[in-house]
C-alpha cells in the first residue's frame, strides 16, 4: 500500500489523461447547462462549453457532490494510507468548507488531509506538483498540506477579462456597470492575491491591458517575492478560447521575462464560465 496520494479537483486543469501520468486522481467539476449535468473532462470538453457559452445556454457551476467525493475518498484509502486533497479556493467556492468539514468525520480523520490555500487554475496545478514532490520526498499527508498552507499567498494571477457580459450574468457587476464599460470598451484587469476575485484596473484596450499585467507582475517579482530577476518564480500563463491571442501574450510576457520558462494553458472551466472567451492571465 502506497502512503499519500494526491486528490485535486478539475478547476486544476488537469485532464484525467495527464493525472494517469502522473500518478494521481482529479475529480471532475459538474456543470448544469440547460438543465444536463455534465462533468469537466469526462463528458464536457472544453470545445463544447465555449459552444454552449456562445449560443447563450444556460450554464452554471456546483462543487462536486458530498457522494461524489466521499466515495473517491473511500475508493482511493483501499490504496493508500493517506490522501492530499487539493480543492479550488476556498474563496471561490464553499467546496473546500465542505471537504474540510468531511475530513473531521471519524473515518476520515488523520487520513484525509484538505488544503486550503488559495489556489485556482494554473496555481492550483502548481500546488498539485509541489505536493507531488513532497510525497515523493517522504513527507506526510499533514507536513504537506502545512507546507503548501504556508505558502498559499506566494502567489498573483492577473486576468483580462476581454467582455462584461459573463461578469454582469453572473451577478459580479450591475448591469448599469457593464454597460457604461462596454459603452467605454473597457477591459478590467481582476486580481487573485489570496481568497477574493479582486477588481485591479481598467484599461480601453488590450494592449494597455496587457500593459499594466506585466507591470504588476515586475512590481510582484521584485517587492512581494523578492525575486526581480525572477530566479525563484513559476511564470505561466493562461486564457479562455482564443490559442492564437494567448500565443502571442506568451510572446510578449517572454520578452518582458526573457529568462523564464513559460507554462501555457487554457483556463479551467469553472473559470471561463463566469469570465467568458477572450480572457488572458498571467
Amino acid at each position: 500500500m502506497g502512503k499519500v496520494v494526491i486528490l485535486t479537483d478539475s478547476s486544476s486543469g488537469i485532464r484525467q489523461a495527464e493525472a494517469q501520468q502522473l500518478g494521481i486522481s482529479v475529480l471532475p467539476m459538474p456543470f448544469f447547462i440547460n438543465g444536463e449535468t455534465l462533468f469537466e473532462d469526462i463528458n464536457l470538453t472544453q470545445d463544447t462549453f465555449y459552444e454552449h457559452l456562445t449560443d447563450g445556454a444556460e450554464i452554471s457551476t456546483s462543487m462536486p457532490a458530498v457522494g461524489d467525493l466521499t466515495d473517491r475518498w473511500d475508493e482511493l484509502l483501499k490504496e493508500y494510507d493517506e490522501i492530499v486533497y487539493i480543492p479550488l479556493s476556498s474563496g471561490l467556492s464553499s467546496s473546500c468548507e465542505t471537504a474540510t468539514a468531511l475530513s473531521s468525520d471519524e473515518e476520515y480523520e488523520g487520513k484525509v488531509f484538505v488544503v486550503n490555500n488559495q489556489r485556482i487554475s494554473v496555481t492550483q496545478k502548481q500546488s498539485v506538483f509541489d505536493a507531488i514532490r513532497l510525497a515523493e520526498s517522504g513527507k506526510s499527508g499533514k507536513e504537506i498540506k502545512d507546507i503548501l498552507e504556508d505558502a498559499k499567498f506566494q502567489s498573483s494571477i492577473y486576468i483580462m477579462v476581454d467582455t462584461l457580459y459573463y461578469l454582469k450574468k453572473g451577478g459580479r457587476i450591475t448591469p448599469a456597470a457593464a454597460a457604461l464599460g462596454t459603452l467605454l470598451k473597457l477591459k478590467p484587469v481582476l486580481q487573485i492575491q489570496g481568497e477574493k476575485l479582486d477588481a485591479f484596473a481598467k484599461a480601453r484596450t488590450v494592449k494597455q491591458a496587457k500593459t499594466i499585467m506585466t507591470e504588476a507582475m515586475k512590481n510582484d517579482f521584485e517587492k512581494r517575492f523578492h525575486s526581480p530577476d525572477g530566479e525563484k518564480m513559476n511564470l505561466e500563463l493562461a486564457y479562455t478560447f482564443d490559442t492564437a491571442a494567448a500565443e502571442a501574450f506568451k510572446e510578449e510576457v517572454q520578452a518582458v521575462f526573457p529568462d523564464n520558462e513559460i507554462v501555457m494553458q487554457p483556463l479551467s472551466l469553472s473559470i471561463a464560465c463566469h469570465i467568458g472567451p477572450g480572457a488572458l492571465a498571467v
